[in-house]
């Protein structure tokens, strides 16, 4: 896994069985750190602009949260049996090229818009505590985690695990300020009248979030033994996910709540936790600045293989480290550039929309991966294939494409995009959004219908002649 100075070697390229390790608990400290940073809090934070009450508000994010972390946790529990990254594994269902113009190009339009979102957060945290200009607290808070993504899986891991119990604690001292300190306004937790509309918005942002972990998921579950059962890696992924998430989501509405409108994240966290005692608003700031330090190294990380995968499909590279650092600094540069254009002032209305977006490029996409690796392939591939760009899995899976534009065209009639995009059925529904509920069930389905030409007898045989993949494990 990693040579001298403990630098991982391998990117896109499968894992060895020689080098699998690790117990699936230890993907748990990864999905529970990942939301208890800034980019988690300002998350709840901006669901309280969305035009419901706070207590409407938690309840969507509740009920939103669970529902995008169980398909996050699925995916998550492909790792140990493929050991791939996840997007590598989307060849056999987009094919070889298919899959780099489509759903990885997507995914780095994820991972270069959330360190965006985090690049900006950590520019006014740095700010805030230092006094340094945003772009330069940027590139000290980068510079930090970038050298995290460069050592890689086992460091990412190590340093996630050590953050958790200290971060329970100054989190839950945190959470109690912001709800026992005084600093809500008076009937703030009135529910008021119940308003689908926003209220959905709040679910579909929510379950968007969480379901934007997806396209990296199970790169930190590859490293894994094969054996692990499905079970096991799920609810080490599911549980923490969806707990830390929740926590933190409604800790940044309820801190929201308490400050006065158009108040920036990290400025409304600040004033929360001074009321506590003065100097307590940077220590949570600080704190919250290290889980976003390592969240950004998490982007960075899944942006280099993105990248690399990408230009694999196109002309063949070799998986070295010299060119994952290289795409890691591609990373750095490209993030903070655009969250330069971008500013701390408009951070609000990016970070909504990019969500939103990202959610409805994706849901086509996850049901078609989990469907095809659950229900069609039963999580039994030709590795070796899955790297040939003339194998069985082809340049242009259209299977997998033709059901991703169909699950996507269905849903456009009941997307909502802020004051930008209205799909013609919203009205009729009264202004909700069910796009979720129609993306998922219609992706899966037309690509379950597709598949059944598929000739998977022999595709078995070759894995059985491969031996490198044993049935998965539930």
């Amino acid at each position: 896994m990693a040579s001298s100075g403990g630098i991982e070697r391998h990117s896109i390229d499968w894992v060895p069985l020689s080098e699998r390790h690790g117990k699936p608990s230890s993907v748990g400290a990864i999905w529970f750190v990942g939301s208890l940073n800034l980019t988690g809090l300002a998350t709840g934070v901006v669901t309280l602009s969305m035009g419901t009450s706070l207590v409407w508000t938690v309840v969507a994010t509740v009920l939103g949260s669970l529902f995008g972390t169980f398909f996050m946790a699925f995916h998550s529990a492909q790792g140990p049996q493929l050991g791939l990254p996840q997007l590598v594994q989307s060849r056999p269902q987009f094919g070889y090229v298919g899959a780099a113009l489509t759903v990885w190009v997507f995914a780095l339009v994820n991972y270069v818009s959330f360190n965006t979102s985090d690049a900006l957060l950590s520019g006014q945290a740095m700010n805030t505590l230092t006094g340094v200009p945003n772009e330069l607290g940027y590139l000290i808070a980068a510079a930090a985690a970038t050298v995290l993504a460069v050592y890689g899986y086992a460091w990412i891991h190590r340093v996630n695990q050590w953050l958790t119990w200290p971060f329970v604690v100054v989190i839950a001292v945190i959470t109690g300020t912001a709800l026992f300190s005084g600093g809500l306004p008076d009937g703030v937790w009135t529910p008021g009248p119940f308003e689908p509309a926003p209220f959905m918005l709040v679910f579909v942002f929510i379950a968007g979030f969480q379901l934007g972990w997806a396209p990296y998921v199970s790169d930190y579950s590859r490293y894994l033994k094969p054996d692990v059962p499905v079970r096991s890696t799920f609810w080490w992924t599911y549980l923490p996910s969806a707990i830390s998430g929740i926590w933190v989501f409604v800790l940044g509405a309820v801190v929201s709540a308490g400050a006065p409108d158009g108040t920036d994240p990290v400025t409304a966290l600040q004033l929360s936790a001074d009321r506590l005692f003065d100097g307590f608003g940077d220590v949570a700031v600080f704190v919250l600045l290290v889980g976003l330090l390592s969240i950004m190294a998490i982007n960075q990380y899944g942006g280099s293989l993105t990248m690399i995968s990408i230009v694999d499909s196109v002309r063949p590279v070799s998986p070295t480290r010299v060119i994952r650092i290289a795409t890691i600094l591609i990373m750095l540069v490209l993030v903070g550039a655009i969250s330069t254009l971008v500013g701390i002032d408009d951070f609000n209305w990016f970070f909504a929309n990019v969500v939103v977006i990202l959610t409805y490029l994706f849901i086509p996409w996850t049901a078609i991966n989990l469907v095809d690796y659950f229900f069609v392939r039963r999580g039994l591939y030709v590795v070796k294939e899955i790297f040939n760009p003339d194998g069985i899995y082809g340049r242009w899976g259209w299977r997998g494409n033709l059901a991703y534009v169909i699950g996507l065209a269905c849903m456009a009639p009941f997307m909502v995009i802020s004051d930008t995009y209205r799909g013609f059925a919203v009205n009729a529904l009264d202004g909700v959004d069910y796009s979720i509920f129609v993306g998922l069930p219609v992706a899966g389905a037309a690509y379950l219908l597709f598949a059944r030409s598929l000739d998977l007898a022999t595709e078995r045989r070759m894995v059985e002649e491969e031996g490198l993949l044993t049935p998965t494990r539930h």
